[in-house]
């Protein structure tokens, strides 16, 4: 990117012409004439190396007259450059891991599966979030602590099943403080939680509403999810003689709980009764929760009025020394 710093000494170069215009009127009326009877004489003889270049020296005069000009107007080189600024969403996804969980009211398979793959999209969507992944069931465990890398993130994810009889329930409390104590020492300005649940809060030290006090002291916002048909929906069970059965199962979200949760920390309760409705919640969170990208673009300039200037003044100095040596005049 090429720019004059002072273009209003361009016009000045219009005097370029001018001057070479008033050089050829001084040139023609200074000429003498002689008579002679034969010139062919003169022809042979042919014309100097002093004639050929007579008006160098004022050609020269004219390059140190433009560079000069060019040299006022500051030529200048830019280049663009540009400062980015992120200022990230620190996020933690708890997910219950009960065993209702396996109630497949859910394309492909059930409520698990589902919801993995719906959050495996969200997480792929985000780019400069640190995200974390909590679970919980009768009790709360970190799967993967807040990270920017999402290849590890999303393996966990993967990794995530059903809890076991020893540790099945609904803690949802529970889920809460963990999350909370992964966001405790976030410095972001933005710090949420995403908690899914299908079931009513049965374990866990913990009751939701004090969970949600404490995060609204520090700042959390938590957006809570309700996953779940309504009415009932058919769960697996084993039976010891024909294997796997299917049973339909009363869908119970304590809706009450979910919405007083988001409430209570400025954020929003969500009901998916399918996938394609979870697919829509993750998408509004998303968009509520955008990563703010500040970009400044500027652009920087090189001065090159000093090589005009020294070429302008190389040509000035050989004229002035032809002048004197090679084109001198004698008296």
């Amino acid at each position: 990117m090429y720019r004059f710093a002072n273009p209003e000494y361009l016009y000045l170069l219009l005097l370029i012409p001018l001057l070479a215009y008033w050089y050829w009127r001084r040139y023609r009326k200074s000429g003498g004439k002689i008579l002679f009877s034969d010139i062919n004489i003169l022809r042979r003889v042919g014309k100097t190396s002093k004639q050929l270049l007579r008006h160098s020296l004022f050609v020269l005069r004219l390059l140190f007259i433009a560079l000069i000009i060019l040299a006022f107007a500051r030529p200048q080189s830019g280049s663009k450059m540009r400062e980015t600024s992120t200022e990230g969403v620190d996020i933690i996804m708890a997910l219950d891991v009960s065993s209702s969980m396996l109630a497949e009211d859910f394309k492909p398979k059930n409520r698990l599966v589902a919801v993995k793959q719906v959050a495996k999209e969200f997480i792929e969507g985000r780019q400069n979030d640190r995200i974390g992944l909590v679970i919980f069931a009768g009790e709360s465990f970190t799967q993967c602590p807040l990270t920017l890398d999402y290849g590890v993130l999303l393996t966990l994810l993967d990794q995530t099943h059903v809890a076991d009889k020893e540790w099945d329930g609904t803690a949802i409390g529970m889920g809460i403080i963990n999350a909370v104590n992964r966001l405790r020492e976030s410095k972001a300005k933005s710090k949420i939680i995403i908690l899914l649940t299908d079931g009513v809060n049965n374990a866990g030290e913990i009751d939701p509403i004090t969970a949600a006090n404490i995060a609204d002291a520090i700042n959390i916002k938590i957006y809570t999810i309700g996953a779940g048909s309504q009415g009932t929906a058919m769960y697996p069970v084993e039976d010891p003689y024909f294997g796997i059965k299917y049973v339909p199962m009363p869908v119970e979200i304590d809706e009450d709980i979910l919405q007083r949760i988001a409430a209570k920390t400025g954020g929003t309760y969500f009901r998916a009764t399918n996938t394609q409705k979870l697919v829509e919640i993750y998408n509004e969170i998303g968009e509520l929760e955008k990563t703010k990208i500040e970009v400044k673009e500027f652009t920087r300039y090189e001065e090159y009025f000093n090589y005009f200037l020294s070429l302008g003044l190389l040509f000035f100095a050989l004229e002035l020394i032809l002048a004197h040596t090679y084109f001198r005049k004698l008296p």
